[in-house]
């Protein structure tokens, strides 16, 4: 096959993931909801029902509060909300829990790529959940041991669709300075963001988000002799009509998230034409890497572009195992696929990368996973040259 990436100049060489270690239930959280809506009967029945539909069985959290029995959960308290914790304490609690989760998986990301700390030339941080200063950033690069001059790229309050914005800076970051080894690290704690329900709208919002890291190198294809997954051209776009369909605000008691019950509609109405334009002419990829932001997207996308289930599997398993992890997320279908790919023997593949955010926008990319031996093979050829 040609690949859409026949000479990558950039690949993702290692990825890892890590999640809090407390895992909830949909049921039991769908219950833990429903308890603090004792005074609004419907919103308590559309709770249960949305939370049955929306495709997750489990979800991570790193607060412990959630375990408990409803009387003493402060996210979500019966009755009296005066005790709900502030945004300051939320951001306590963030800045305790993310290093921690961050750490995990660059180490395994770095681990994977055989990469040591003084190859990492640059550090590109993601997250919209939570912020401090000295940031995450500053902390990585003290606990790796990363050299205190690596370039330093935090990109923050970007939503869902940063991961992938995130590799495709990393990817041209590479492009244009080759020989750079470029550690990504995506750290999301939504679950510190649940509040008291007020309107059906925020209770869609709660119902499939949870907490998790997740992390990548990208650096030079010719280095790596793993299962890469070589990065082709991508770009970001702005959907029309639709600022008010997805946002995210900061409150006094968390942030405040909306979700428009538009946006899978949205997407099926305006995706088909920008993957036309992605992907030039050339046949539909065997592989889809869909953020799934909630079952509603993926059935979107899998609908608009005639896909399989075959071809929508590995964002509906992460988004059912895990829920949606905001801009970690894509890196969890990424690895899915890539272990999926590696463990079954695999041949080479093309595929399409989609995450999506406020603004609404959506980020898409082109990839090819590369197995290990071709990935051998072709460094072997261009040794002979």
């Amino acid at each position: 096959m040609t690949s859409i990436t026949s000479n990558p100049a950039a690949a993702i060489l290692g990825i890892g993931t890590a999640l809090p270690a407390h895992s909830i239930a949909q049921a039991d959280i769908a219950e833990l909801i429903a308890s603090s809506l004792q005074d609004s009967p419907d919103l308590a029945r559309f709770a249960r029902r949305i939370f049955r539909s929306c495709g997750v069985d489990t979800r991570y959290t790193c607060e412990p509060s959630y375990l408990g029995s409803p009387e003493d959960c402060r996210y979500l308290p019966i009755g009296d909300h005066s005790n709900i914790p502030t945004t300051k304490e939320r951001m306590d609690t963030y800045k305790r829990e993310a290093l921690p989760l961050g750490l995990q998986a660059a180490k395994q990301a770095m681990n994977e790529a055989s990469m040591s700390p003084e190859q990492i030339t640059h550090l590109i941080t993601v997250s919209c959940t939570g912020q401090y200063l000295p940031g995450l950033d500053v902390m990585l690069i003290r606990q790796l041991g990363l050299s205190p001059r690596v370039n330093r790229l935090p990109l923050i309050f970007q939503g869902c669709a940063a991961g992938l914005k995130a590799i495709q800076m990393a990817r041209d970051v590479v492009l244009g300075a080759p020989g750079s080894q470029v550690l990504v690290v995506c750290v999301e704690l939504c679950s510190l963001h649940f509040q008291p329900a007020k309107e059906r709208e925020a209770l869609f919002a709660a119902s499939f988000f949870g907490d998790g890291a997740a992390s990548c190198v990208i650096g030079s294809p010719k280095e790596h002799h793993s299962n890469n997954m070589n990065l082709g051209r991508g770009y970001s776009v702005l959907l029309p009509d639709s600022t008010e369909d997805m946002t995210w605000e900061v409150g006094n008691t968390g942030y405040d998230l909306y979700l428009s019950p538009r946006i899978p509609k949205l997407l099926g109405t305006h995706l088909k034409s920008e993957l036309a334009l992605l992907l030039g002419g050339d046949k539909l990829p065997e592989l889809w890497a869909i953020h799934p932001g909630g079952r509603g997207i993926v059935d979107s996308v899998q609908e608009v572009m005639n896909l399989t289930e075959e071809h929508t599997k590995f964002s509906r398993d992460v988004l059912r195992n895990v829920g949606n992890l905001s801009s970690v997320t894509i890196m969890f279908v990424l690895n899915a696929m890539r272990q999926e790919m590696k463990s079954e023997g695999r041949e080479e593949a093309d595929g399409v990368a989609m995450a999506f955010g406020p603004g609404l926008t959506a980020e898409l990319m082109r990839f090819t996973y590369i197995p290990a031996y071709a990935a051998a093979n072709k460094e072997q050829n261009h040794a002979l040259l």
